[in-house]
């Protein structure tokens, strides 16, 4: 099935109940955001002179359209510096089916899970952080990690009361590199341009354990994806590799902590004519934040964010980061927050 043909598919679904007048099930919402940088030049930004090319909006629309059956999409636009542009995309686009309160079914262009937030980072009213981590949720870069064409089977698993509960996703697709992201201009500078976005199969699981002790929660993402291209100046071959995140939260009272740790071990060959070149990489990512409410509608917090290159020479800037942020939200109602 072309990939253009499942977000029309849903986009109609979702507009089934209109015919009928009947509203209710139909949940429609989105967002714009305007930002500002100074002081450096980040994320391609001309911002030492203050620059404020970053905005950012989506609209979602989502219907229950029989009892268990629950169809959405999301279109997307971003301008973050010389990354993204003025056109729009398809976040997601899916079909969710609940078999019981146990088990159901997801295809189309549904989230990839990933860690905590990589399936929920398209929101940005969800977060006290201006930016996630970078270390791990780059954002120029969130096109190729959010979504994948395929489909996922997920549930819930119930331990009893003094053991928890167990939640599950297993999924399968075609993920492919955004055209305006921050991959295609890397490959760009080295002379790769091609015909259609490079991308590959997309596999992976992950499982997280609601303990018994209460806000307490642990989990493990597993997430193989391959990535194949060739075009009139050479090609990209990324082997499927299997990358590992682990990861806990903590929510009590007015106090937030959470914290990961992924690995990412990854071997593209690139070639330009008869040049072929290796570029190995073993990505170690961590960090740890918290936050706390200090009224109803004011939050505050921080985080520390660490990575690092192994594959390559550690001392060198470009093979390490290391991050730190405080931020602070204050929630003047339920339609404007300013980060």
């Amino acid at each position: 099935m072309p990939r253009r043909t499942v977000p029309l598919i849903l986009l109609y679904l979702c507009a089934l109940p209109l015919q009928a007048q009947d509203l209710e099930s139909v949940q429609i919402h989105g967002f714009v955001t305007q930002g500002f940088s100074s002081s450096n030049n980040y994320l391609s930004m001309t911002s030492r002179s203050g620059s404020a090319q970053w905005t950012e909006g989506a609209i979602s629309v989502s219907n229950l359209v029989p009892e268990k059956l629950r169809v959405g999409m999301q279109l997307h636009m971003y301008q973050l510096g010389q990354f993204g542009g003025s056109n729009v995309q398809v976040d997601w686009a899916s079909g969710d089916y609940r078999f019981n309160d146990h088990l159901g079914i997801r295809v189309g262009k549904i989230k990839t899970p990933l860690g905590l937030f990589n399936d929920s980072q398209d929101v940005d009213s969800l977060f006290l952080w201006v930016l996630l981590p970078q270390s791990m949720y780059p954002v120029d870069n969130r096109g190729f990690d959010l979504a994948e064409l395929g489909g996922e089977l997920y549930g819930r698993l119930p331990l009893g009361k003094r053991a928890g509960s167990l939640l599950f996703q297993g999924h399968a697709g075609y993920s492919s590199i955004d055209r305006n992201g921050g991959y295609s201009q890397q490959l760009a500078q080295l002379g790769l341009i091609f015909p259609d976005p490079p991308g590959g199969k997309t596999e992976g699981g992950d499982l997280r354990w609601q303990t018994p002790c209460r806000g307490l929660m642990v989990g493990v993402t597993v997430l193989g994806q391959a990535v194949d291209q060739t075009g009139s100046d050479g090609s990209i071959h990324v082997a499927p590799d299997l990358g590992t995140a682990y990861y806990a939260q903590w929510e009590t009272g007015k106090m937030y902590f959470a914290g990961e740790y992924w690995r990412t071990p990854v071997n593209p060959t690139l070639t330009l004519d008869t040049i072929t070149l290796y570029v190995p990489l073993d990505t170690r990512s961590w960090y740890v934040m918290g936050s706390y409410y200090l009224t109803k509608k004011m939050d505050v917090g921080s985080y520390y964010s660490h990575y690092v290159n192994k594959a390559a020479d550690t001392t060198l800037p470009e093979n390490y980061s290391k991050d730190f942020v405080v931020s602070g939200r204050y929630n003047f109602n339920a339609f404007f927050t300013p980060s």
